[in-house]
């Protein structure tokens, strides 16, 4: 090593963020380690970096024993007081042993030190960065597609989606500007793994806060989310002043809020109802589109049974039972339908 190099060093150290003396350490530890590989691993030894020169030498420590057992380990009373006469049994001793090649050694074993903290460094500040982005929405473009799993660069680092946090039959085209949602930022020891999801309700949830300034400003609150991913979610929304029509916030002039988000979702169609802390009038408005006539709740069993018009029912149930599902797990509570006549029969 030289003076250029440890330059070069502070440098990379500067545009890096990392600390010069941090990776001299490294090294000095690396280099260590390179020495006993090279020269013979039963001395104890030292490595010291002139800091300014740049130059690398070896010292091998000893102490000082009243009888040496162990020549690599320890060096005579006798033989330490020729080298300075102040030495005493148990001080430590330090010669100079630095071989004549291993300047060589330690310029290659402190580019790979280097080399190495530096990818340390960075993968520590991505980490960071996106931990702290945990339960938000950030845009990527589709990478490469790997088995089933679909990877999304984020400029700093990629992502993955899994096949178990993709939307069913949304297709992801390679070069596709999307926005997804960050589930969990894990340390690997290939750097930070960063797993995103488009099926999650969070994702719905930052969406609406970023269109509507009412629930950025908190003027209006998301109670909950039900949603079944690439079909149909369930949104319940409360305003806190009473001048202000919470779903109306959401949806928009003409709708154009809500279709942002809708066509953010690729055609996932959103239901977005008036929260009530009276659980007969929420479940009614659960169940939108369809209209219902009366809701009766029992707290002890904690079901509601609803009446609907004969021409109702099937909107209220939904496809395969979807409209009454997601009503039901938005409201918390078990959802039982039935028509005017199925009531006027039984």
């Amino acid at each position: 090593m030289n003076g250029e190099f440890l330059q070069a060093l502070e440098q990379i150290a500067k545009e890096k963020g990392i600390s010069k003396e941090f990776l001299i350490d490294a090294i000095d530890v690396a280099l260590v380690s390179a020495f006993k590989k090279n020269f013979g691993s039963s001395q104890n030894v030292k490595v010291a970096i002139n800091r300014e020169t740049g130059e690398v030498d070896v010292y091998a420590l000893k102490t000082v024993a009243g009888e040496v057992e162990n020549e690599l380990q320890q060096i005579s009373l006798q033989e330490a007081k020729s080298l300075n006469k102040n030495y005493e049994i148990g001080d430590m001793v330090e010669t100079k042993v630095t071989p004549k090649n291993f300047g060589r050694i330690a310029a290659q074993t402190a580019k790979q030190v280097v080399v190495q903290r530096i990818r340390e460094a960075e993968r520590g500040i991505i980490f960071d960065e996106f931990i702290s982005r945990e339960n938000e929405i950030v845009t990527g473009l589709v990478q490469r597609k790997e088995k089933n799993s679909v990877f999304i660069d984020l400029g700093k680092t990629e992502a993955i989606l899994s096949l178990g946090e993709q939307t069913p039959n949304e297709a992801y085209n390679i070069g596709d500007r999307i926005k997804t949602y960050i589930v969990e930022v894990k340390k690997t020891t290939k750097g930070p793994q960063i797993i995103l999801s488009r099926t999650h309700p969070g994702l719905v949830r930052r969406l609406f806060e970023l269109e509507v300034p009412e629930i950025q400003s908190g003027v209006v609150e998301i109670k909950g989310i039900a949603r079944e991913a690439g079909s149909r979610t369930k949104l319940a929304v409360f305003s806190h002043d009473e001048n202000i029509d919470p779903v109306g916030a959401c949806v928009g002039q003409r709708g154009q809020r809500v279709q942002v988000i809708v066509e953010e979702l690729r055609g996932e169609k959103i239901d977005i109802v008036e929260w009530n802390d009276d659980p007969e009038i929420f479940v009614g408005s659960a169940l939108s589109p369809a209209k219902v006539i009366e809701v009766n709740t029992n707290k002890e069993t904690n079901s509601a049974r609803v009446v609907v018009g004969d021409s109702q029912l099937s909107l209220a149930i939904g496809k395969e039972g979807q409209n009454a599902r997601l009503a039901a797990k938005l409201t918390g509570w078990k959802i039982d339908i039935k028509s005017q006549s199925q009531i006027s029969s039984s």
